[in-house]
Parts: structure tokens; sequence; C-alpha cells
């Protein structure tokens, strides 16, 4: 289905880490793509896709005013606001009000995300399954609320947007106060602020966690797929948590009857906001965890996952800017969404002391990067200074392994990040993604 004929457009991606370097990737694959501006965008963007693409790295993705006026200046025909605090300023909403075509939710409809309170309170209405949590605006609040709990373990976690770090996990009740205190470092964010109940499996082990993602255009919905996070610093899921050291897709806990559990979510998510006047139409990221067979929802996030997208964005087969096309335009039933059904790792580069103090290793020369063959590479916290690329940020990239099973693409993922190295041994990375799917196969 091509719905421009005859013309190359100039879009732009609204990101600039390794998510905005695989949307980045993908569009450039279009031949209806001419160029690609990206905000910020990074440097080694322009290594993976086939298109031109400049950059914008003095820019920040809430830089509404500027981003307007640069899509005006360019004549840009379409844009993909792909990040979290874009959506939450309502970059969306300003651009269509400009008239141009936009992929991505409005802020009303990103408050799935950008708002947990709201999130976990839409849930209550639309009875979808959900951890036990309690809402509280005040420090003293949640303090004086433990103090009336038995001694259990809890998650504290900002309301607001916090790169993905704003979930702190808690193993007692005196250490849920400590987190409660430390929240507030992230400021707005953590002003208001939630308290849950940890979900155990049957066991009484840690119950296991999956992403799933759908695409809506407010009318109809389509399933994308399933990924496999791994959000602690360390092996063994152990360390801070991070914005995701590496994925694995598909995950093998996704049985059917998971799938058929997640579609029944998402049927009523999406049905829930078009009752309350906010039709979605974007991506939309469920993050699920597994309780005797049943599915209870962690979180939603309006927007692809970092690193998930890196895994699943190379296995759909149409062509995306078709896929996104179809979204503005309210037809996304005339679209088939087809995968490639391979197996794909990936695991994130970042800087030693990430997700702490890692300002030593700013500047760092990266070396490895043009000698990988077997494995894509997809750029994030990376700059270009002369001829070599350099750290500028946590996580740096992300290297991808693909195989016809977890086994062969995460062989394939590690035999190319051993490759790769930062001045001064400063290269970080965990060395057990896809943990889980190995042992199932291995047993």
């Amino acid at each position: 289905m091509l719905l421009f004929m005859n013309t190359k457009h100039t879009i732009v991606v609204i990101d600039g880490g390794g998510r905005g370097s695989a949307l980045v990737a993908a569009y450039s694959k279009s031949p209806q793509v001419g160029k690609i501006l990206a905000i910020p965008g990074n440097d080694y963007m322009q290594k993976t896709s086939t298109k031109p693409v400049v950059t914008y790295p003095d820019l920040k993705t809430t830089s509404t005013k500027e981003i307007v006026e640069i899509c005006k200046k360019e004549h840009v025909d379409f844009i993909d606001v792909a990040q979290d605090n874009a959506v939450a300023v309502g970059l969306v909403d300003a651009l269509r009000e400009e008239g141009f075509t936009v992929f991505g939710p409005t802020k009303a409809e990103g408050e799935l995300e950008w708002s947990k309170a709201f999130s976990r309170e839409f849930m209550k209405r639309h009875n979808i399954a959900q951890p036990d949590f309690v809402v509280f605006d005040s420090v003293e609040g949640g303090l004086e609320y433990l103090q009336q709990q038995p001694d259990q373990p809890w998650f504290v976690k900002a309301s607001g947007l916090a790169e993905g770090k704003g979930a702190l996990p808690a193993a007692n009740n005196a250490e849920a106060e400590e987190r409660i205190v430390e929240l507030q470092k992230f400021g707005e964010a953590g002003k208001t602020y939630l308290l849950e109940k940890w979900l155990k499996s049957v066991d009484g082990s840690v119950a296991e966690e999956f992403s799933a993602f759908a695409i809506s255009d407010g009318v109809s919905w389509q399933m994308i797929g399933y990924a496999q996070d791994h959000k602690r610093a360390l092996d063994g899921d152990k360390g801070e948590n991070t914005g995701g050291m590496g994925v694995s897709t598909p995950p093998l806990v996704v049985t059917e009857n998971i799938k058929k559990q997640t579609e029944e979510i998402f049927s009523k998510t999406f049905e829930g906001m078009k009752k309350e006047g906010r039709a979605y139409r974007g991506i939309l990221y469920l993050g699920g965890i597994l309780v005797g067979g049943n599915i209870y929802v962690v979180e939603y996030n309006a927007r692809w996952g970092d690193p998930e997208v890196e895994v699943l964005l190379p296995g759909i087969q149409n062509d995306y800017y078709e896929i996104a096309c179809a979204v503005t335009q309210k037809k996304l039933k005339d679209m088939l969404i087809k995968t490639d059904g391979k197996s794909r790792v990936a695991v994130a580069g970042a800087a030693k002391g990430y997700p702490g103090d890692y300002t030593n290793v700013k500047g760092k020369k990266i070396s490895g990067l043009e000698s990988i063959l077997n494995a894509l590479i997809y750029g994030a916290g990376i700059k270009a200074e002369g001829n070599n690329f350099v750290v500028n940020g946590g996580r740096i990239f992300y290297v991808v392994g693909e195989g016809k099973d977890v086994l062969e693409a995460r062989e394939k993922a590690y035999a190319a990040m051993k490759n790769i190295s930062i001045e001064g041994n400063n290269l970080q990375y965990r060395s057990d993604i896809g943990w889980r799917d190995v042992s199932r196969i291995k047993k």
C-alpha cells in the first residue's frame, strides 16, 4: 500500500538515543523517504541509515517552539514523536495545530505513561489487573502509611517521567521509607508517587516480566510483538534500575495463553481510552508481570520501549513508513503487519559507572565499532570527534544479534561486543542478557 507516490519525503524523528537510531534506520529503508531529520539525534545514526540524516544536538525533544520552526523551514512531510518527554509536553498537539502530519499520541493520550497515578486509576476503572497501590502527594503521607503496614517488600514509583529510573525496589518498610526520600531527587516527577506491593510467583520467587507492543490509529489496532527487557545494571538482575541493559525477543515465557490475555488487556485499554475521549494513536507498550499464569500490568509506555524497539523493528517486514502513515490516516485496518519470526538479542554498551556517575568516561574514545560484521549497531550516547566516536552518555550503543533462536542471536551479539572497547577499560555491559530463555532451552 503506497500512500504517497513518486515523491521523496522529508521526515523527522524526535529522539536521540537507541530508539531514535532504530527508527531512523527503519524509515530510511522506505523508497518514499528522501531525507531524515533527527532531533536531537546522535552522530552514529548516519552509519545505520541509507538516507541522509541531519541531527540537532543542541535541541531538546521538548523544545516545542524551535521544533515547529524547523519543521516549517524544512517543509517537513511527516514527524514521528517517539520520546516520552516530548509526548508529555504536548509536542504532538503543537505540531498538529500547525497542520503537520504527526505519528504519536497527544498529551492527553500519553497520560497513560507520564502520570502513573492516572494510569493506575485508569486500570482500576476498566478492570485491568494490576498490583495493589496507594498514591501520595507528600513524603510525610507515605511515611505515615508505612508505619501502619506489616513489614514487606515494596516498589516506590515516581508518578512522573524519570528516564526509566523512577521505580525503586525496597526489600522492607524501612528501605521503602529511604526510597521515598530518595525519590525526591527526581523533582517534579517524584512529588506524586506510588507505593506498590510486590507481586511474587506462586512459589514465592520473583515474578517474571515481559513487554508487549501494539499499534493503534484510534479506530483499530494490531499487535506488533513481545520482548523481555533487563532493567537492572548488573548480571543476575542485581544493582540499580536503568533505562534497560539489554533485551531479547521473542520471550519463551509468552505462551499462546499469555498472548490471548495480553490482547484482551490491549483491547480493554484502547476501548477504555476511546470511552474517556482519548482515542489512542501510536505505539503502546504494556509491561506485564506473570503470577500463576495471569498477567498484571506493571506500566504503560506511550511509545516504543528502548531497548525493545532495537530487536522488534528489524523484524518488521513491511515498509515502516507506510505503517506509520496508515495510523495518521486511520487506515491501519488496511495493513497487515508481518514479522520475520527471527530471535534477536540486544546488549547495551554502557559507560562504566552508569546508572550512577560516569562523568569521567565522557569523551573517551570508542574502538572496534567499524569491525562489526555479523550484528547491528545502534548508537545512543555517542558523538563523533574527528575520525573517532567518543562517549557522550550513559548507554552508549546497542549491539543486536539475530538468529533462529535466542542461543544463536545471543552468541552473535556477544561475539560482536567482545570486539568493542572504550579507552581506559571503561565499557560496561551485562553478560547474561536472555538468560531465562537460555535456561529454558538448555533444560
